[in-house]
């Protein structure tokens, strides 16, 4: 009976257990369905998010191209003559539009999407900057910065040439006021037998091309209209800032965009010259309409730069103020007072250093040197030469000296000088002179030439997913 009993309790312990582990197995089925659902529910949304993703990579990819093929459309003539990178805006019509641009986006694969152009900046922009930056990265890449280390350190000195040399100027208008009271409380005048003042008085109101020009040279007749200039006309601007990518400029890019212009540009002692004007670094230092003024402008300036030298020279000369002291006592010998021979003196030695920087001038102009300083060595005028300068007489084209600097060394401190955005726009109004006589291209402007652009752009991928995204290109 015990055992009976026994039997049938273990039976019932079998069958409750059997039933335990039945239910647990149940619920681990359960449990492991729920996690093969969740996980083909993750597997799904990855291949979801990974078909979006190259969906979009797609669009990206197509756009990429179509940028680069649009931007491989650069102005040939423009890279082969000038080593920029620009595309025609206008694509040889000369009317710029931004379909011009959004067309060929879609010609090269980029359709069926709306495009935004965001900002966009052409070459004549912010003060020419994408120009600056352009010249800049090629010189750089051309010459290398090592080149430019010795100009870097005479910057300082070219700028305070030019800042003396109106000082020395307006000196000289009072040093002629103060002996012309002189003369007057006295009631007398200066003889006018051999006198350099009223020489050089003479020579300044007659043209300075007549002075300075070799004889056997003739001036260029050749001009343009510059209300066709972009100095003047109004340009197609761009918008939106591109600081981002722009590059910093500073003294060394001033240095390497001048080099830039004396490489590509031909001056008035070049030989070779077959441009819209013969002398095209002239213009960009000038900005007149015509060969002549430009030269003119130029040869004023140059006068500026030398008289300061050349008067700074007589001041520390003690023979060569001796000499003019020398010649004011015999001019003053009948008005007898000292404050008369002294301002009678230092005008002569004004007028003196005036005549050295004509003979500076006619050694520049016919291919000779001049150093920026002088010395008894370099010095070309004596004070009794003085009184030839400009007549019939006068025969002296200028000497050489070794180791002085060339026309072109002086137009490298004149383009240094000269405002950023003035020389960059004549400079640009030159090369779409050139362009459109030299090359044919009759509908070329500079202002309608791209150089970067950022455009945003919108898709539908499916299912109604909306896609924008930006995209940039710019040559660097």
């Amino acid at each position: 009976v015990w055992f009976r009993i026994f039997l049938r309790k273990f039976r019932v312990k079998a069958q409750e257990s059997n039933m335990k582990r039945r239910q647990c197995r149940g619920e681990v089925t359960a449990y492991l369905s729920l996690i093969f659902l969740l996980l083909i529910i993750f597997v799904a949304g990855l291949m979801e998010s990974a078909s979006i993703q190259m969906a979009k990579n797609y669009r990206r990819a197509d756009m990429n191209r179509a940028m680069e093929c649009m931007f491989a459309e650069y102005q040939k003539e423009l890279l082969e003559e000038y080593e920029i990178f620009a595309i025609d805006g206008s694509y040889e019509t000369g009317q710029y539009s931004e379909e011009n641009l959004t067309d060929r986006l879609e010609f090269y694969g980029a359709g069926n999407m709306k495009h935004k152009i965001e900002r966009i900046q052409f070459l004549t922009d912010h003060g020419c900057s994408l120009f600056y930056d352009q010249v800049a990265a090629y010189m750089e890449d051309w010459y290398g910065i090592d080149a430019m280390e010795e100009l870097v350190g005479q910057t300082p000195q070219w700028g305070h040439q030019e800042e003396k040399g109106e000082g020395y100027f307006e000196e000289e208008r009072k040093q002629n006021e103060e002996l012309e009271i002189l003369l007057g409380e006295q009631q007398g005048e200066l003889p006018s037998e051999n006198n350099p003042i009223e020489h050089v008085g003479n020579l300044k109101q007659s043209p300075v091309l007549k002075l300075v020009m070799p004889k056997e040279r003739q001036v260029s007749e050749k001009a343009i209209a510059l209300q066709e200039t972009p100095e003047f006309r109004t340009l197609n601007q761009g918008y939106g800032e591109f600081s981002d990518v722009a590059e910093e400029t500073g003294t060394l890019s001033v240095l390497l965009f001048g080099e830039y212009l004396l490489e590509h540009f031909t001056a008035y002692t070049d030989e070779e010259r077959s441009g819209a004007l013969e002398y095209e670094l002239e213009y960009i230092l000038a900005g007149k309409g015509s060969d002549q003024e430009n030269l003119e402008h130029v040869v004023n300036k140059l006068m500026l730069i030398r008289y300061v030298p050349n008067y700074a020279y007589l001041q520390t000369n003690a023979e060569k103020k001796a000499e003019a002291k020398a010649l004011a006592l015999t001019l003053c010998s009948l008005l007898a007072v000292p404050a008369i021979t002294e301002a009678a003196a230092q005008v002569i030695l004004l007028s003196w250093a005036y005549g050295e920087t004509v003979m500076d001038l006619r050694s520049l102009l016919g291919g000779s040197r001049v150093p920026l300083v002088k010395d008894d060595m370099s010095w070309q005028l004596s004070l009794s030469s003085l009184m030839s300068l400009g007549t019939e007489e006068d025969v002296n084209e200028g000497k050489d000296t070794t180791g002085g600097m060339d026309y072109r060394d002086y137009l490298r401190m004149l383009l240094f000088l000269e405002g950023k955005e003035a020389r960059g726009l004549r400079a640009l109004g030159m090369i779409e002179q050139n362009l459109r006589k030299k090359s044919g291209l009759t509908w070329f402007k500079v202002d309608l030439c791209v150089g970067r652009m950022e455009l945003w752009t919108e898709c539908r991928l499916r299912r109604e997913i909306q896609y924008r995204f930006p995209t940039y290109y710019g040559y660097q």
